[in-house]
């Protein structure tokens, strides 16, 4: 009786479906009406887009319908000012997959309308927008349209990845060398870097499409190049898109500094790619009451715009440390900008380096999961 009750319910449901389908591919070519009245947002609405805020614009419209009162779909169509929208900018399904005659357009998808339109950040885009309503076929466009006035905020969509190329960095004209900068935070990268007579600008991509941005005084810009002239110099260029601000420091020079000593030891020779050397340097701990002090850090010399030096110390995630040994973790050797305190947030040598010689490397660059040294014993 069971299995005859679950072949006639398995059966009936199977017809359902069927029956369904075909309802659905007639109805798919029933005519609709075209919307009538526009509600929301009212005609020449004004939406200036805040830097790096999150929020939406909400566009709603009166309900068209179905000759077979179905369900109806509606789409959202973007052009730019006295166009036809036989080619629209941008068209987007309305909430609930098409469903409602409302749409929720995000800050961002709006920003991409008025990229689209050619508006520059800052720039205002005056666009044009109506609803297209269908059965999922036949696209049905409504005569009502309304002007909205859309500015762009001053920063842009931040990418997944910078890169530095051109004449004048490390890796020169050939794109596919591209120097990658390191994500420091929302919207923010920075790179360590050389700089030669020539140009730069920064890049989204290797290949594909590829969106360019150099700067204009301290202020990020889309497209361009920026010259360079003079000596080489290393640099820490910064950039923040949401905000698009840019920022260039000459980075003077960086040395070991021994808290026991309050002073550097040594400089660094810089080797490229963010990465600064110094070979074969003796390691002499100082000599307390209480023992062999063997606390260092290192100290940063940058040059600003207006020619004046500032110090940054780079020390340890730690105010106070252990000593390194041969299993320590490499995490131990992460660096991060630290303040000026002697004994504060520094390394401890491994003892084993006392009244030896040493190499030490300092990487600065997006090879590294963190801002790292690494400290050698010479053989």
């Amino acid at each position: 009786m069971k299995k005859t009750l679950y072949s006639l319910v398995a059966g009936l449901a199977a017809l359902l479906f069927i029956t369904s389908c075909k309802k659905d591919k007639t109805l798919s070519n029933a005519d609709v009406t075209p919307v009538t009245n526009l509600y929301a947002p009212e005609d020449a609405k004004a939406v200036k887009i805040p830097s790096g805020a999150s929020g939406s614009v909400s566009f709603e419209w009166e309900q068209a319908h179905a000759s077979d009162n179905g369900l109806v779909l509606y789409e959202v169509a973007f052009d730019k000012e006295g166009g036809d929208f036989s080619k629209p900018l941008y068209s987007v399904p309305s909430d609930g997959n098409g469903l409602y005659n409302k749409l929720t357009l995000s800050y961002s998808d709006l920003n991409k309308v008025a990229t689209i339109a050619g508006a520059k950040p800052e720039e205002i885009a005056k666009l044009i927008w109506t609803v297209r309503s269908s059965r999922g076929v036949k696209l049905s466009a409504s005569a009502a349209k309304r002007v909205i006035s859309v500015q762009r905020p001053v920063g842009f969509e931040s990418p997944d990845a910078v890169f530095v190329t051109g004449s004048a960095t490390e890796g020169g004209a050939d794109i596919s060398k591209a120097v990658k900068m390191k994500k420091v935070g929302d919207g923010k990268f920075e790179v360590y870097t050389s700089l030669k007579a020539g140009t730069y600008q920064f890049v989204d991509a290797k290949t594909g499409i590829i969106k360019k941005y150099s700067f204009n005084g301290t202020r990020l810009v889309e497209d361009g190049e920026t010259n360079v002239t003079g000596d080489t110099k290393v640099v820490k260029l910064e950039v923040s898109f949401n905000d698009a601000l840019f920022k260039s420091t000459e980075v003077v020079k960086l040395g070991l500094w021994f808290s026991a000593d309050s002073k550097i030891w040594f400089d660094l020779n810089y080797a490229g790619n963010g990465t600064w050397t110094a070979d074969n340097k003796p390691i002499v701990f100082h000599q307390e009451s209480w023992g062999r002090d063997e606390r260092y850090k290192f100290r940063f010399t940058f040059k600003n715009a207006d020619g004046s030096t500032t110090e940054q110390y780079f020390g340890s995630t730690n105010r106070d440390n252990s000593a390194a040994t041969a299993a320590t973790a490499p995490s131990y050797y992460y660096m991060v900008p630290v303040d000026n305190s002697v004994y504060d947030y520094t390394f401890k040598f491994n003892h084993d380096l006392d009244n030896k010689s040493a190499d030490i490397k300092v990487m600065m660059n997006a090879d590294v999961a963190a801002y790292t040294h690494t400290v050698t014993l010479k053989q």
